[in-house]
């Protein structure tokens, strides 16, 4: 059979065995277009008021709308200018609308990617403006409030003073969190680095519930929705996209009930249940925007390891177009290769670093099938920088082909293979943890 991906912008085809197990999402076809089933969800709220009502008795003070970076293939110029109208129904002129990006720990936004996002016609004529995490003037601590962990919070200062607040996000399958969106726009969305310590801190990572398709007792989750809670949003709105990226269903109103509501439904969707390990995974990164740096593509790395026998391999690809991260990212994946245990033993010891987070997650890899079996191809690095990165890796000129050659030599050699065309956005889950990964969206 032939499996197709996204390698960056490309689709890339691969034959694997009519026998492989593939792990894909399944989603209903959307019955309504992006903007239509955007404002259904806005009219029809889950646990609130209607938005309209809300926003007629806001506080005085901007509407702040979070929207996400280009990392989440979220289709808003799709939808959100009908948001927009809506909003300005209310009364409300385009000056008192702030839209702000929630780039976590993420670098800030080109004026490019605004116009790929939101289209120039928004992009033009409203106020964008993208968080950062370390720029002080821009940040202020909640007075007399603390995370879930006991953490002071600081957020961004053009949130926190809003006069309405309304967060945006995805859905989906997260690797940490359990699922993404709600309450991520918040934390790590608009916090301050202090703030996320704990949220990607050691002792967090290291818990087992924190994995992809489980909110209950995972403390990302329950750091994330303590300090959304105590930011006070006022209204939330949820999208789920197909593997087309086509909005399929949105769940709005209550910042916890909401995302609840969401993530069961993506639950039954893209989190199925491993029934069988397999000897070899095959995983995409999910293609352009998540694989556009290999810090995002330790997402598929990850996201497949319950499908994949311990001491198995996996093959995985992505285009990393920009590059590897952050000089944060990229200095402690140097200084560590080769040595990923010494690196938990420092982080574990207090050391903290911005994204070790994300290294942290990528020796869970490392810890079920070792770094010789863990086989990264891309286009988009030279092998020398791939040596620094505690993969096996391949700088090519034909990912399709290398990706093929490892494949067919694989079946040759009478090994069972598990395919995921989607990468990170489909998560399998365990059938020793499915009872309580769900009883955890309940």
């Amino acid at each position: 059979m032939i499996a197709t991906f996204l390698s960056n912008r490309e689709e890339i085809k691969i034959s694997v065995p009519d026998d492989s197990i593939i792990y894909e999402s399944h989603f209903p076809e959307p019955e309504k277009s992006d903007a239509e089933t955007v404002l259904d969800s806005i009219n029809n709220p889950v646990d609130s008021d209607s938005l309209l009502n809300l926003l007629k008795n806001r506080k005085s003070g901007k509407v702040v709308i979070v929207v996400s970076d280009i990392t989440r293939p979220i289709p808003y110029f799709a939808f959100l200018p009908q948001m927009l109208e809506l909003i300005e129904s209310a009364g409300i002129e385009k000056d008192e609308i702030l839209i702000l990006v929630a780039t976590g720990m993420h670098r800030v936004s080109t004026y490019e990617e605004y116009v790929e996002m939101f289209e120039k016609i928004i992009a033009d004529n409203y106020n964008i403006i993208d968080h950062n995490s370390e720029c002080e003037k821009d940040l202020i601590e909640l007075k007399n409030k603390k995370s879930w962990s006991g953490n002071s919070i600081t957020l961004n200062r053009h949130f926190v003073e809003a006069g309405f607040k309304i967060t945006t996000g995805l859905v989906e399958p997260h690797f940490m969190a359990g699922f993404s969106g709600g309450r991520k726009a918040v934390c790590p969305g608009l916090s301050s680095f202090e703030t996320v310590k704990n949220f990607h801190g050691f002792e967090f990572l290291a818990s087992k519930k924190a994995c992809n398709g489980n909110l209950k007792g995972n403390p990302l989750h329950e750091e994330a929705l303590s300090v959304a809670k105590a930011a006070k949003v006022d209204f939330s709105v949820n999208v789920i996209l197909n593997k087309n990226r086509n909005v399929i269903k949105a769940f709005a109103g209550d910042i916890d009930s909401a995302h609840l509501a969401a993530c069961d439904f993506v639950t039954g969707c893209a989190c199925p249940t491993v029934t069988e390990a397999a000897d070899v995974v095959l995983t995409s990164s999910g293609g352009y925007p998540l694989d556009a740096s290999f810090y995002q593509c330790v997402k598929g790395m990850v996201s497949c390891l319950p499908a994949i026998k311990t001491g198995g391999t996996i093959i995985s690809f992505g285009g990393c177009s920009e590059g590897i991260g952050s000089s944060h990212y990229s200095e402690t994946m140097s200084k560590y290769e080769g040595n990923w245990k010494r690196f938990l033993e420092d982080i574990k010891g207090g050391l903290f670093i911005k994204d070790q987070w994300q290294y942290q997650m990528h020796c869970r890899t490392l810890e079920k099938i070792g770094q010789e079996n863990l086989l990264f191809i891309t286009d988009g690095l030279k092998q020398d920088a791939l040596n620094n990165l505690s993969v096996n890796g391949s700088s090519v000129n034909n990912v399709q082909e290398k990706v093929q050659a490892l494949v067919n030599k694989f079946v040759a050699d009478g090994k069972k293979i598990a395919v995921f065309p989607e990468g990170p956005y489909c998560g399998p889950v365990s059938r020793t943890s499915q009872y309580e990964q769900l009883a955890g969206v309940m």
